[in-house]
């Protein structure tokens, strides 16, 4: 994400990846250096990174996001700014949180408002009106309609619709493939279509 939009304008310069568990094959391969683990950032065991940098959070389950992130900030890390891939478009009046994360092929229109920390995966569209809280993740494929409200931490699973002028509370899950017709309270997991719950 960060090379794609470094490549149409430079912004950033990349340190570097912390892992706790990476695919050093992978990192070689696209030519990134795994600076260490989380444990070794916090703790100042990783000396080349200033502590003024800023970090990008790409964990997808929201509650480890939410975790990470406060305890990147507990020590004195700052949150990058939002991360627009060049192949993702945002309308007017939107509104990104500092390390909010919009993918390729993600849409945006207007009068929008997306939270700190949010993963706006690739194909997913947030639509007209709508309010994504703090956290939350939109899995690939999404469709967020009109004036929706998703609370701090929702999850969206792949495919997931989201039907105009819907409330999710905070912590909800939606599976995959799921049609949100009604208001769905906080911490629920709903599946199906429609989306059910118990």
């Amino acid at each position: 994400m960060v090379e794609a939009v470094n490549h149409v304008q430079p912004r950033f310069e990349i340190l570097g990846v912390v892992a706790d568990h990476a695919d050093r094959d992978l990192l070689t391969r696209r030519g990134a250096t795994l600076l260490g683990s989380v444990d070794d950032l916090v703790g100042g065991s990783i000396t080349d990174v200033p502590s003024d940098a800023a970090v990008v959070v790409a964990v997808g389950d929201p509650a480890s996001r939410l975790a990470l992130a406060d305890r990147l900030a507990a020590a004195g890390y700052g949150v990058a700014p939002a991360l627009v891939h060049p192949a993702a478009t945002v309308g007017a009046d939107v509104r990104l949180g500092d390390g909010a994360v919009l993918a390729a092929g993600a849409h945006v229109t207007t009068n929008v408002t997306i939270g700190r920390h949010v993963q706006v995966n690739v194909g997913a569209v947030v639509s007209h009106d709508s309010v994504i809280g703090d956290h939350a993740t939109l899995s690939p494929g999404v469709l967020v309609n009109g004036s929706v409200h998703a609370g701090e931490g929702v999850f969206l699973g792949t495919g997931a619709i989201v039907t105009p002028g819907r409330t999710i509370g905070r912590w909800a899950v939606i599976g995959a493939g799921a049609v949100v017709i009604r208001d769905v309270p906080e911490g629920i997991t709903a599946t199906g279509v429609p989306a059910r719950w118990t």
